[in-house]
């Protein structure tokens, strides 16, 4: 099969070649062009059942890039997609470079939505394969805020939840806390939703406790009053008694409020890293 690929790659080249000819100029080069650009996804095709990413990839950036210079910009953005999914399976930095430049098209017809999408994937590449959150972290938010102007904001929140989440991982508490707070105010909005809002009420408290408690129980406060159903939450409940431990320094209380929760309702690893850090500190003023 890839003998075969490499055929039409060869007949493509060729097909190229001539159309960028003196002859070709006179005698219709794009009709050449075009058929160069099917030889190269047909390979492309080729060499994918054959497993060869690589080539695969490389055969559909060649056609993007004549699809460009036919002015076909859909097409060409398309084919740069079609690259990036191949690369993926082995070359995940070539995968996010084949996704930027089908970005930069979209995103220079107007078409915000798709772009957005493929932001995310670019995330998610930087997220699990090649684990750079900082990266990670911009193009989810790029993706929502791109969203966000056209109106999807449940896609935009999944982006800002995405954010917030990495952001508290990397310590940038504020920027999480103003994320968190104005997805639940997006969520009490939503008849749907709604129920959702306490889980983000809940991470921003951990949050603030892992600054500052005062700002901790102004913000449990506030956020009571905004959405009263939140009082009567099992998050709530925790997030009182680990306030009380907190101010008392009490990590033993601290322990049993945190393992009574979990005896119930399973936390997840995000929750716990950042308890670990609220308890870190009840701990260090236990020692002075």
């Amino acid at each position: 099969m890839s003998k075969k690929a490499r055929q039409l790659v060869g007949e493509a080249e060729k097909k190229e070649k001539s159309a960028q000819g003196f002859l070709g100029s006179l005698f219709g080069s794009s009709s050449k062009t075009e058929e160069a650009c099917e030889l190269y996804v047909r390979a492309a095709n080729s060499f994918k059942m054959s497993k060869k990413w690589a080539e695969a990839g490389q055969c559909f950036c060649k056609a993007a890039v004549i699809q460009i210079k036919l002015q076909s910009k859909h097409q060409a953005a398309s084919e740069y997609v079609n690259a990036s999914t191949c690369y993926k399976k082995g070359d995940p930095n070539e995968a996010v470079n084949c996704l930027l430049k089908a970005i930069e098209i979209f995103t220079d017809m107007g078409r915000f939505s798709i772009a957005a999408k493929h932001h995310m994937s670019v995330a998610e590449i930087y997220e699990t394969e090649l684990v750079d959150i900082d990266k990670a972290i911009t193009n989810y938010e790029q993706a929502a805020d791109y969203f966000k102007g056209e109106e999807s904001n449940s896609s935009a929140n999944k982006c800002y939840l995405k954010v917030a989440h990495f952001s508290a991982q990397l310590e940038n508490y504020e920027k999480a806390i103003e994320l968190y707070e104005q997805i639940a105010i997006s969520c009490m909005d939503n008849q749907l939703l709604k129920y959702s809002a306490k889980d983000h009420f809940f991470k921003a408290l951990l949050c603030h406790l892992c600054v500052d408690l005062l700002n901790g129980q102004q913000a449990a406060q506030k956020y009571v009053e905004m959405f009263p159903q939140f009082a009567d939450s099992r998050e709530y409940k925790l997030v009182k008694k680990l306030m009380e431990a907190v101010e008392e320094e009490n990590a033993d209380t601290f322990t049993d409020a945190v393992k009574e929760y979990d005896s119930i309702s399973r936390l997840d690893q995000w929750t716990t890293t950042i308890l670990l850090r609220i308890k870190k500190n009840v701990s260090d003023e236990d020692l002075r």
